[in-house]
């Protein structure tokens, strides 16, 4: 979808939307359009009992005295407290409402309105949303009727002089937000280890600098945790590094996201059920939110120097499979008991945490993981947990995570819980009993963040994928993530 922010509307006929707040406030755009209707927009919004909502939509097709193949009004929710969040919400219904009706273009008419953010912001933002929204993945679908096909292709934004520059560094968010989806959407015949580092071959062009890591290099720097989750499969592991720099100081240290890139997961030998193990293609959520956030940095020129790690292997159960019982030794020398197959998430993490921190010493490592079901018992689908060794740092990503919407909420972190995972046989074992479940596996991933390092853990089970519509996503990959490392980088990293 293109978007534009253009003087005067288009003189061809479109779908024209105004904004109209509660009790009934016009904008000077929805007044224009009430008088050319003879009242007609007005009567609709009370029939349909319409009071102003943010994102709130009445809908008037081929409008009297008007060159508009429909008129939509749109809720505002009150102007005064009206910020960019709000703006995406409203960008994000209109592209829902118009995506496939048919409509080409689309415009809407922000003159004359005063919200709690400049116009040019509010029109980049309301662009965004709409952006956001319209992400379709519709790659493999061959036989879709024509009427459920995309149509809306611009969306002009009028009356917001200066918007441009807004826009211009979202636009380069939501390229990563996109990528995410893309990966997190792809089949794992389509996205395995080796395939997920050829797609990200690219970046590099945005000056990104890329290291791959084969299973050789992992085998001669020890790391068996990861390496014992992916023996069971024909698909070789990949550990893959992306580093920008936009600081000019090469001697900076920088901040470190890592992801958990588990490309499918059947548990392996603790199999999973049969039933929705076909969603365990989006087990490597974190690696695509670490994938897209680098892209997004890259693309807005982030003045920050920060580095995304993924670690990806695919989960089997083949004759070579690792076993429940066996005892592995990861990359810093601790060995682990691995109890149960299918908490594998987190003996990729600790390898990859370990390298990320001995190559590129970070003072800050954030990672990024669907790392248990129990997450989604806490917490549900609205937000993610956060666990952190750091007040401060916990405190800067769920700012940055209500800024950007994708919001988190902290979990606890004890030694109470450390004990629960202490090994009979080895120096820990990757599974505790089953209450606590997200914690546990939170505790385990602490003890291979070196002393001294910030270091926060984000549980992005329940997130990743939605099984229903958002006001920024339709229904599957929601690129969550993507916003949120980007805003915590932009609000605490660059001057």
């Amino acid at each position: 979808m293109i978007i534009a922010f253009p003087p005067v509307a288009d003189s061809a006929p479109h779908a024209q939307v105004v904004l109209v707040g509660p009790g009934g406030a016009m904008s000077p755009a929805a007044t224009a359009a009430d008088t050319a209707t003879g009242g007609q927009l007005r009567r609709a919004l009370t029939a349909a009992r319409f009071d102003g909502e943010a994102a709130a939509l009445v809908e008037v097709l081929a409008p009297a005295n008007m060159a508009a193949t429909r008129l939509i009004a749109i809720g505002t929710g009150k102007l005064d407290a009206a910020d960019a969040a709000a703006f995406e919400k409203i960008g994000g219904a209109i592209a829902a409402r118009l995506l496939a009706s048919g409509e080409t273009r689309a415009s809407v008419d922000l003159s004359g309105i005063s919200a709690a953010v400049p116009i040019a912001t509010a029109a980049a933002h309301l662009g965004h949303g709409a952006v956001l929204r319209g992400y379709r993945f519709d790659k493999y679908r061959t036989t879709m009727k024509d009427k459920a096909k995309p149509t809306l292709a611009h969306l002009d934004i009028l009356g917001a002089a200066d918007a441009e520059a807004a826009f211009a560094p979202l636009a380069g968010i939501a390229a990563g937000v996109f990528r995410t989806r893309d990966l997190v959407s792809e089949p794992a015949n389509i996205i395995y280890p080796e395939s997920f580092v050829a797609s990200a071959a690219d970046l590099a062009d945005l000056g990104i600098e890329l290291t791959i890591l084969d299973q050789p290099a992992m085998e001669k720097l020890g790391m068996g945790a990861l390496l014992g989750v992916s023996q069971g499969s024909v698909r070789a592991p990949r550990i893959m590094a992306m580093r920008w720099n936009g600081t000019g100081d090469a001697n900076s240290r920088p901040v470190v996201f890592v992801g958990k890139g588990v490309t499918f997961d059947t548990g392996g030998i603790s199999l999973k059920p049969p039933a929705g193990m076909e969603d365990m293609k989006w087990d490597m959520g974190g690696a695509g939110a670490v994938t897209g956030a680098m892209h997004a940095l890259a693309a807005r020129k982030a003045k920050a120097h920060v580095v995304g790690v993924v670690g990806l292997v695919e989960n089997m159960p083949d004759g070579n499979a690792q076993r429940p019982g066996d005892v592995v030794t990861s990359m810093n020398g601790q060995t682990i008991e691995v109890i149960n197959t299918d908490a594998e998430g987190r003996l990729v993490l600790c390898d990859a945490i370990w390298w990320a921190q001995e190559t590129y010493d970070p003072e800050v490592v954030v990672d990024l993981a669907t790392l248990t079901g129990a997450i989604i018992i806490s917490l549900g689908h609205e937000y993610a947990g956060i666990f952190a060794n750091d007040d401060g740092l916990a405190a800067q990503l769920i700012a940055a995570g209500d800024a950007s919407g994708d919001k988190l909420w902290r979990m606890p972190l004890a030694d109470s819980f450390d004990k629960l995972i202490d090994s009979p046989i080895a120096d820990i074992k990757n599974v505790g009993p089953r209450e606590g479940g997200s914690i546990t596996a939170a505790q385990f991933i602490k003890r291979f963040v070196k002393p001294g390092v910030k270091w926060a853990h984000l549980d992005i089970a329940g997130m990743a994928w939605s099984s229903k519509a958002g006001p920024l996503f339709d229904k599957g990959a929601t690129g969550y993530g993507v916003r949120l490392l980007d805003r915590f980088i932009a609000a605490n990293f660059e001057g």
